[in-house]
């Protein structure tokens, strides 16, 4: 299927590693061009070539922390300046820590708010602009699944996603005509280096697959996802294929949502993200 994003221009934000990094090499496969940002210089170069073994058109990498709203809109100025558009921004990131809603402070809400909320904000809004001159955008908001299923281990996780789904689904309302979609992407236990990190605490002896395995097992299809199914969506998504689907907040989580609510064993292994 020809997805038709060859020399369209994708910005991906915590494209360095994780979901960020699987949709920044399967849009650079697809022929986009990719400039992909992250604060880590060391796993930026190392995707940087990850991306470019697969590439099909250009691809940049930048260090930018998009905490900092400044220095993000002008990452996002200067990747237009370089290839004279831009058309696709998928925003990419971290999660806020494990735990109920009682045991955080106002601060703690208000950190991951600043955290996760904001900097995709502000990054929508500063692409806008690009995307409304070229007639033709997609957006994509990487969230979690806290994002349609309520899971009360996650309450920051909770609640700066549904924010973030809710200014989502406002904006898909306000730019349809000029030809812009705005979707979220809301994925359960995936296998990236963090969830295999929290699975790695789960053992004594080193050996991650059977802690894996028991996260995987609360799915309809008995095991977590891969960055590349992940992936695949969001480039379909991101494709002019998908030019009907917007205001869509998209489940992938293998099924664990139509089994019903299960305490699982990773949400409380640590304070790093599972997805």
């Amino acid at each position: 299927m020809d997805l038709g994003l060859e020399h369209k221009v994708a910005l991906v934000a915590g494209g360095s590693s994780g979901l960020g990094l699987a949709m920044a090499k399967e849009l650079a496969a697809e022929g986009a061009h990719v400039a992909i940002g992250a604060r880590d210089r060391g796993r930026l170069a190392d995707a940087d070539r990850a991306v470019k073994a697969l590439a099909r058109g250009e691809v940049t990498a930048t260090s930018v922390d998009i905490t900092d709203q400044a220095a993000a809109r002008r990452w996002v100025e200067e990747t237009a300046a370089r290839f004279g558009a831009l058309h696709i921004l998928a925003v990419s990131g971290g999660s806020p820590p494990v735990g109920g809603a009682s045991q955080f402070s106002p601060a703690d809400y208000q950190a991951a708010f600043d955290g996760t909320f904001l900097p995709a904000v502000n990054l929508a809004l500063s692409t806008l602009p690009h995307l409304r001159a070229a007639r033709w955008g997609r957006i994509l908001f990487v969230a979690s699944e806290t994002a349609v299923v309520p899971m009360a281990t996650l309450a920051l996780s909770g609640a700066a996603r549904a924010a973030l789904t809710r200014f989502a689904q406002s904006l898909a309302a306000e730019v349809g005509r000029d030809g812009i979609t705005v979707n979220v992407l809301a994925p359960g236990a995936t296998r990236t280096q963090m969830v295999e990190r929290a699975a790695a605490r789960l053992t004594e002896n080193g050996d991650i697959e059977a802690p894996l395995q028991a996260i995987g097992e609360h799915s309809a299809v008995g095991r977590i996802g891969r960055p590349d199914e992940f992936a695949a969506v969001a480039a379909f998504l991101a494709s002019e294929r998908a030019s009907y689907v917007t205001g869509g907040v998209h489940l992938l989580d293998g099924g664990a949502s139509v089994l019903g609510q299960q305490v699982r064993q990773y949400t409380t292994a640590s304070k790093d993200t599972y997805t």
